[in-house]
């Protein structure tokens, strides 16, 4: 009897606060090129590494030493905005693919591209991120390369 009392009350308690039981996902297109500017300036990225979006063609020949690189980075969304969160969640996703560029002997990540849910969203200038209550998360992929 006990049981049927406590699950009728957690029952009762999610109807009546629908927030907790509902997530949510909103998906956001911010600007790539400001987080990168923001990390080298405070000295977390030292520019060994390049990064270009899909679309933005580096000055000099490029070759591929690794292509399709994925990251897949989230975020503790609590008590920051979206926005906040979504960033925090890109500089994990650019320190991973700077890593393995180094790791690779690679000088940029080239072809960046969105990759939530294994969904590729090509932009030159935007990244895409979804942020929920709880967490914020970003995924990119991109190809390991030497510009010359």
């Amino acid at each position: 009897m006990q049981i049927k009392t406590w699950a009728t009350a957690a029952a009762f308690t999610l109807c009546a606060l629908p927030g907790i039981s509902q997530a949510r996902d909103t998906q956001l297109f911010l600007p790539f090129e400001k987080v990168i500017s923001e990390m080298t300036s405070a000295g977390k990225l030292d520019g060994s590494v390049k990064f270009y979006l899909a679309g933005v063609q580096p000055k000099g020949p490029v070759s591929v030493i690794s292509p399709g690189a994925v990251t897949n980075k989230k975020t503790n969304a609590f008590n920051k905005t979206d926005q906040a969160a979504c960033e925090w969640a890109l500089q994990s996703a650019i320190l991973s693919l700077n890593s393995a560029a180094k790791n690779a002997g690679a000088n940029a990540v080239t072809n960046i591209v969105s990759f939530y849910k294994s969904n590729v969203r090509k932009d030159a200038s935007t990244y895409e991120c979804h942020a929920g209550a709880i967490m914020a998360g970003v995924a990119l992929k991109g190809d390991l390369s030497t510009v010359k």
